[in-house]
């Protein structure tokens, strides 16, 4: 009998992984960093719940670090198999795992430097050459829903999901693995975009499948009725006239690329003012690359822009910083300015040094454009905490702080219930919530129960369900 165990992603947004086990096969959903809280965190330092020898492949949904971050860690430790993502995601991957790698060295560096070290020598999870390991075992496959054989006896399907670029729904196909000899159909949403966002098609109709495991993110939540283009000019339009700098914490993958191609569409309307734009990111800069030649993902407006002759993910005045040195130089930047930085939580990177400066300075603005993980930095700001911890430093918060409602990438409960109705004329056995903190997980539950009546299950940290 098949059977999964849940060995991440559940009563938190971060850290999926999904071990699939069927007679003698074993496949690993995704294969993310814990993030946030500190019991998570230490998790990554644990010995995997799982013997990564024995696995037969891992199935990637998306190129997020919490859906990803922990490849080089299982390769480190002796993992050889394939990896099969799309095409998009594979190009993504080879930006965001190297440069994971850099930060886990880096982060060491720092510490051992400064002492702001428990341990000695503080240690990386994995280095730059255990991620460059982890991207030799890449298989990148089509994002049309063209079946592709994983091992014997399993095939996986990605259909686009309408997240970032490159991301998938995953039907994963189990040879005879029903008590009369027929297959299981386990469909994953990954992380499901919403509707009409920017940039990245619609998520794909959901397939006819036995087992559905969805994303509850936003389980409890909606993404609010004013439009981030109206919430972000007021938000640029108030901070240039404070005349102090705008620091917008966001994702390298995904995120960055809305906050640019919202900040042109904004200065082409003049509806604010042409300021200076800095992506302190080369992962970012990458990643932009990235966007721009997956164009069979684009929807019809970033096509109609690119038709034009335009780039539709750059602004007026905008610049990037690669290297340490070019960071450091925005600190002598005066007047208003946008500084765009990673990562999107406060966690680590670049923007942890933007952050200490920009936090205390009272004509300066902080806004958050995403989902700020409980035990973040970014959610503690966000929450309205007047000090905070950065890099072992009490940073006190005098800035304005200001959030986008409705730049989630991820749909919320209403557009989840949209996207599950076509399967409500031959619906799942079983419905998953996962990655969602647990009073979104359930409410989200209880979305599906009441809209369909259908059996649905919260799971737990290292439970198994057997699957029929």
């Amino acid at each position: 009998m098949a059977k999964i165990t849940f060995y991440g992603g559940v009563g938190t947004v971060t850290g999926s992984k999904y071990l699939i086990e069927h007679a003698d096969k074993r496949i690993l959903v995704d294969c993310g960093l814990f993030q946030g809280l500190r019991e998570l965190r230490e998790r990554n330092w644990e010995d995997p719940p799982f013997d990564v020898n024995t696995l037969d492949a891992i199935v990637i949904t998306h190129a997020h670090i919490d859906h990803t971050g922990y490849l080089p860690r299982v390769v480190r430790l002796g993992y050889s198999g394939p990896v099969f993502a799309s095409r998009a995601t594979a190009d993504l991957l080879k930006i965001l795992l190297p440069d994971s790698g850099r930060l886990q060295e880096e982060e060491a560096d720092y510490r051992n430097r400064h002492q702001l070290t428990s341990h000695a020598p503080a240690l990386p999870l994995y280095d730059e050459n255990d991620a460059r390991d982890a991207l030799k075992l890449l298989h990148p496959v089509p994002n049309d829903a063209t079946p592709v054989q994983i091992c014997d006896g399993m095939k996986a399907s990605f259909l686009v999901a309408g997240h970032i670029i490159g991301a998938s729904l995953v039907l994963l196909e189990i040879d005879g693995a029903k008590s009369d000899g027929s297959d299981i159909r386990f469909l994953f949403s990954g992380d499901l975009g919403h509707y009409d966002q920017s940039i990245v098609r619609d998520p794909a109709e959901p397939p006819k499948c036995d087992h559905l495991m969805v994303e509850s993110t936003y389980g409890n939540r909606l993404h609010g009725e004013v439009s981030s283009e109206e919430q972000m000019a007021r938000i640029v339009n108030e901070g240039a006239k404070r005349g102090g700098p705008i620091l917008i914490p966001a994702f390298a993958v995904g995120r960055t690329q809305e906050v640019l191609y919202l900040l042109r569409q904004l200065e082409d309307e003049k509806r604010i003012p042409i300021l200076p734009v800095v992506v302190d990111s080369p992962m970012a800069a990458q990643s932009t690359q990235v966007y721009s030649r997956w164009n069979e993902e684009h929807d019809e407006e970033y096509a109609s822009i690119t038709a034009q002759k335009r780039h539709p993910l750059r602004t007026h005045s905008m610049s990037t910083a690669s290297t340490r040195d070019e960071s450091k130089r925005l600190n002598d930047m005066k007047g208003p300015r946008i500084i765009i930085s990673a990562s999107g939580m406060l966690t680590g990177g670049r923007v942890l040094h933007h952050a200490m400066r920009v936090l205390p300075d009272p004509k300066a603005t902080i806004v958050f454009v995403g989902y700020q993980a409980a035990g973040t930095t970014g959610r503690r700001v966000q929450d309205g905490e007047r000090e905070v911890k950065i890099m072992k430093n009490w940073v006190p918060v005098r800035c304005n702080v200001e959030k986008v409602e409705g730049f989630s990438a991820h749909a919320d409960w209403k557009a989840v219930l949209r996207w599950l109705t076509p399967l409500e004329q031959d619906p799942p056995k079983t419905v998953f919530t996962t990655h969602g903190e647990p009073d979104a997980a359930e409410a989200m539950a209880g979305h599906i129960r009441e809209r369909f009546g259908w059996n649905v299950t919260v799971p737990q940290y290292k439970q198994t369900v057997e699957l029929e």
